[in-house]
């Protein structure tokens, strides 16, 4: 399971205005230059983080996109929902008819309850980390490597090994 493009460019480009929340309101095409992200796709998560009251706009000249509220006060998970993430594992999207998708009264799945849960943690989990904390998080990088100032640069996956069963 992964995230989609739209839930990962919505906290992208949410970081790079957070960062600057101290200069005036960021405009969408700033961003979309800084963090490669095409306008028209910007503009249409921005309408949908607005919607939920993360952003507000400022128009005119010297207009963009404030936050709404604190940082501290944005989770990603917020970010997330905002912008029509579906943060689902299960097959049936929680409907509890794995075996049948077609037919509403189709069975569950045996590993229902096991991904059901996963969902529940991954909501905890992004629920747990601010926009503040991922401002926090860029500032410390940047002051460890001050050459490399853009977001997204470095590679950070997890991979999981657990040693073979002797059989």
């Amino acid at each position: 399971m992964r995230l989609t493009t739209k839930g990962r460019f919505a906290v992208t480009a949410m970081i790079d205005l957070a960062l600057r929340q101290g200069n005036g309101p960021v405009t969408l095409s700033a961003i979309s230059e800084r963090q490669e992200i095409s306008l028209s796709y910007l503009e249409q998560l921005f309408g949908k983080l607005r919607r939920h009251q993360i952003v507000e706009s400022v128009r005119g000249p010297g207009g963009g996109y404030n936050l709404a509220r604190k940082a501290a006060d944005v989770s990603v998970a917020d970010i997330i929902i905002a912008v029509d993430e579906p943060l689902d594992a299960t097959q049936c999207g929680g409907k509890e008819n794995c075996h049948s998708v077609t037919h509403p009264g189709g069975s569950r799945c045996m590993t229902h309850d096991l991904w059901s849960t996963l969902n529940e943690k991954m909501v905890e989990y992004l629920d747990s980390v601010s926009l503040q904390d991922l401002v926090n998080q860029q500032h410390t990088k940047e002051q460890k490597q001050p050459e490399h100032r853009t977001l997204g640069t470095e590679q950070s996956v997890v991979v999981m090994h657990r040693p073979h069963a002797a059989v």
